[in-house]
C-alpha cells in the first residue's frame, strides 16, 4: 500500500504538470526560462545497476518530460571530476549537476551521511517519510545551501547485503584487524569493533579484493554485487544490510544554477526525481530474489548474522551516534529530528504492518 500509495503520487503529480485546464501563466508556463543545458559528473558509471542507471534514466526521462527544454548530460565518473570530488564541483559552479549519494561528503558536512544510510536505521517507505514530511527535506536543503549546492533525492534502492568476506565470520572478534571497504557511517561502526574499514571507489574494489589490498567488501544489493563479480574472489555473503536498510541518492545542483531556472523548471526536474525514486525501489525490490538464487548457483555461502553479532554491531553504533552528535552541531539536529519522528512511527509499524516470521 505505501509502495502504490507513491506510484498514485508522482503519477498525479505528472499529470498535474501537463494537465490542459491549468491556467497558463508567466510563472508556469513550460516555455518559461532559458533551455537548460546541463553537465552532470557522476560518482558512479551509467552501466552501473540502479546506483548508476538510475542517474542515466533521470537525464532520459527529464529531456522527454521537458521537451527537450532540459538537457541533463550525464558524464562518467572521471570525465568531468573525480568521483570523490563532485561535491566541491557542484559547489564552485565547475559543473552544474552531480548525480551521487550524500554519504559520500562526511569530510565536508558530516550530517549529510544521515541522508543516505542509517546503520539499523529505516526502511525506505520509512526513511521518505521522515525526509519528506517529518522535517528531513528542510534540513538537507539547509545544509546544502550553505555550501551553494541544492540537493535533492532523486533515487531510493532497497536493503544492501553487508558483505563479502574471504572466510567465515563467526564472532565480533573476526572483525578485529579485518581490512574492509565499507561505506558511510557503517565505516565507523567498523572501526570502533576494530575492523579497518576503507573507501575504495566502486571501480577498484574487485582488484583489491583480488590481491589481498583487502579482505573483505560490502558495496551494494545482491543484483548490483553480483554484476561486480565480488564471487568469484571471495564466497561468504551476509545478510542482512545492518548498515543500509535503505539507501538515498541525489540530485545535486549548484545553486546560483538552480536559483536561475524558472518555477516550472524546477517543478518538472523535482517531479522527476520523484518518478525516479518509485522507479528504484520497485526495481530494486524486484531483482534481488533472481540474483540471490544466480550466487548460490555460482558457489556462494549466504549468511545471516547470528542476534550476538548484530546485538554487539548495534551497540556499537549506538556509541558511534552518541560521539558524532558530540562532534557536530548538524549531525546532532539531524539525528534528534530522525529519531523523533522514528519514535512516533514506530507505533503505526507495529501494529499497521504484519510481521513476516
Amino acid at each position: 500500500m505505501v509502495f502504490r500509495s507513491l506510484s498514485v503520487a508522482v503519477s498525479l503529480a505528472l499529470a498535474a504538470c501537463s494537465a490542459p485546464d491549468t491556467p497558463t501563466t508567466e510563472e508556469n508556463a513550460p516555455g518559461t526560462g532559458d533551455p537548460v543545458r546541463w553537465r552532470m559528473t557522476s560518482t558512479y558509471p551509467s552501466t552501473l545497476l540502479q546506483i548508476g542507471t538510475l542517474g542515466k534514466r533521470l537525464a532520459d526521462e527529464l529531456l522527454l518530460i521537458s521537451s527537450g527544454d532540459i538537457e541533463l548530460k550525464f558524464h562518467e565518473p572521471g570525465v568531468l571530476a573525480p568521483p570523490f570530488e563532485t561535491f566541491d564541483a557542484v559547489s564552485y559552479g565547475a559543473v552544474e549537476a552531480g548525480w551521487s549519494t550524500p554519504g559520500y561528503w562526511a569530510g565536508k558536512e558530516p550530517a549529510l551521511q544521515l541522508f543516505a544510510s542509517v546503520p539499523f536505521g529505516p526502511s525506505a517507505p520509512e526513511y521518505l517519510a521522515w525526509f519528506d514530511f517529518g522535517g528531513g527535506k528542510a534540513l538537507f536543503e539547509e545544509i546544502y545551501h550553505s555550501h551553494n549546492i541544492h540537493g535533492i533525492i532523486c533515487g531510493v534502492t532497497p536493503p544492501e547485503a553487508s558483505g563479502w568476506f574471504k572466510k567465515e565470520i563467526q564472532s565480533i572478534e573476526d572483525f578485529r584487524g579485518l581490512k574492509i571497504r565499507f561505506f558511510g557511517l557503517g565505516g565507523k561502526v567498523m572501526e570502533k569493533i576494530g575492523a579497518a574499514p576503507q573507501l575504495i571507489a566502486g571501480g577498484e574494489i574487485y582488484q583489491a579484493l583480488e590481491l589481498g589490498t583487502i579482505d573483505a567488501t560490502e558495496y551494494a544489493m545482491p543484483a548490483v554485487d553480483e554484476r561486480m563479480g565480488f564471487y568469484e574472489v571471495a564466497k561468504h555473503y551476509y545478510l542482512p544490510g545492518w548498515h543500509q536498510q535503505s539507501t538515498f541518492f541525489e540530485l545535486m545542483v549548484n545553486l546560483d544554477a538552480w536559483n536561475s531556472l524558472s518555477s516550472n523548471q524546477q517543478h518538472m526536474i523535482e517531479t522527476t526525481c520523484s518518478a525516479n525514486v518509485r522507479h528504484g525501489l520497485s526495481e530494486g525490490e524486484a531483482l534481488q530474489a533472481d540474483a540471490m538464487a544466480r550466487l548460490e548457483s555460482k558457489g556462494v555461502q549466504i549468511h545471516t548474522w547470528s542476534p550476538e553479532i548484530l546485538a554487539a554491531l548495534e551497540a556499537a553504533w549506538d556509541e558511534v551516534a552518541i560521539e558524532l552528535q558530540a562532534e557536530d552541531e548538524n549531525f546532532a539536529r539531524a539525528w534528534q529530528s530522525l529519531m523523533e519522528f522514528r519514535a512516533k512511527y514506530k507505533g503505526w509499524a507495529e501494529r499497521g504492518y504484519l510481521k513476516n516470521e
